[in-house]
């Protein structure tokens, strides 16, 4: 891949917009499209974003396809393929099943590298993915420097070894899910406290991914059915939706032809006073419409760009909390003036999660929670849906006293 050549993202979801990010920071030129719409046209000072695939491609001597399943794969690659440059290089890290992966590399022949990827959004900005990469050599060495962008590669015989490899490896993710939704029902129907279960819970077999997720499962458990989700590059996100998930287990059992017990715990994992347990690796999917005005305001903290706030917000919104020892209740106008179209200087450490969401027709709740520097921040919005778009009609704050 030559210099004046872009990289194309197609698919800028979690990880999409992951990979797009990390590769503007390694100073790599990219263009980034999504089939949702909702980025097109913005560059928020990382990269360019289109409306239009064949936009995306046309000048791109690589593009990365990192998308939902196989049919999403092949319905993006029938859009763009007239528009391929010749000898442009197709990396596709999506998770789909083998005999997908082997139609699709049937289809673009040397052109086409196979590299579904292990690992979430924190490993995707720090650069330690592991690729699972399937190539012709030839090929492989015009990718490299991308791929290594990303992480570590291992490479593999053929496409079909490294898609089934993948969901192998999602296997056992489901399995610890299950075994710690499990273990956490039976000790919540003994009578133990929630803290007691994790603190045995992270001396065992279990305890990598209770040490990850634990601030999704430290309250006690919930009786109502709120959404937990984070959707956003930050330092404990979930990896991916309980549908994805679900998904790569029925092509698992679909490629093996074996019965498999986690595609039908997954299945009911969502729902119930349990739904908080099942969400200690993923969440249950939110309408990217309902998370799309709070996607804008964290685009606004990182790029202190007032402009994303006016876009997330209503007109008539107002922010609300205590600052300095003072209630405040500020109209949106004031609350932008505490912006200087910048990013904070410390920028590069600070993170946002999206905590909760929780959907009423044509209203929602959510929360979020904001670590600046040495302050935390835990924000409460009221959404409304409005003119057939949401945005934010109110935010309350509360700043947390810093950890001694």
């Amino acid at each position: 891949m030559t210099s004046q050549h872009s990289i194309a993202v197609l698919g800028l979801g979690r990880m999409g917009e992951a990979v797009a990010t990390r590769l503007t920071g390694q100073g790599m030129h990219v263009v980034g499209w999504t089939r949702s719409g909702r980025a097109a046209g913005r560059t928020s000072g990382a990269f360019a974003t289109t409306g239009d695939p064949n936009e995306a491609v046309a000048k791109a001597g690589l593009v990365l396809l990192a998308l939902f399943d196989g049919p999403a794969c092949r319905q993006v690659l029938d859009t763009v393929q007239d528009s391929l440059r010749a000898g442009t290089v197709v990396v596709n890290l999506s998770t789909v099943g083998p005999a997908e992966a082997s139609e699709l590399a049937r289809r673009l022949g040397v052109a086409y590298i196979h590299a579904p990827v292990l690992g979430s959004v924190p490993a995707v900005t720090a650069g330690a993915l592991h690729l699972l990469t399937a190539a012709d050599p030839s090929t492989f060495d015009r990718a490299r420097p991308v791929l290594e962008a990303l992480g570590t590669v291992r490479r593999v015989d053929d496409p079909a070894s490294a898609a089934a490899l993948k969901l192998i490896a999602n296997s056992g993710l489901a399995g610890s899910v299950l075994a710690l939704r499990d273990s956490l029902q039976q000790a919540d129907a003994l009578g133990l406290s929630r803290t007691q279960a994790l603190d045995i819970l992270e001396l065992g077999h279990l305890g990598g991914l209770v040490t990850r997720k634990r601030s999704f499962l430290d309250s006690e458990p919930a009786t109502d059915t709120t959404v937990t989700t984070a959707d956003l590059p930050t330092d404990s996100t979930a990896d991916f939706t309980i549908e994805a998930l679900s998904k790569d287990m029925n092509l698992l059992a679909t490629a093996s032809d074996t019965p498999l017990r986690c595609v039908s715990g997954l299945a009911d994992a969502p729902g119930g006073p349990a739904a908080d347990i099942a969400m200690a690796a993923a969440a249950p999917p939110v309408a990217d419409a309902v998370l799309a005005p709070l996607r804008t305001y964290i685009r606004g903290h990182a790029t202190g760009d007032p402009g994303h706030f006016r876009v997330a917000f209503l007109p008539t919104a107002h922010v609300e909390g205590v600052r300095d020892g003072v209630f405040v209740s500020w109209p949106l106008d004031e609350y932008l003036a505490l912006f200087h179209g910048r990013p904070a200087p410390d920028e590069a450490i600070r993170s946002r999660r999206i905590d909760t969401v929780d959907v009423h027709g044509s209203v929602a709740t959510a929360t979020m929670t904001l670590r600046h520097g040495a302050d935390t921040f835990t924000d409460v919005f009221l959404l409304v849906r409005a003119d057939d778009r949401w945005r934010i009609a109110n935010k309350a704050y509360h700043r947390h006293p810093p950890r001694s």
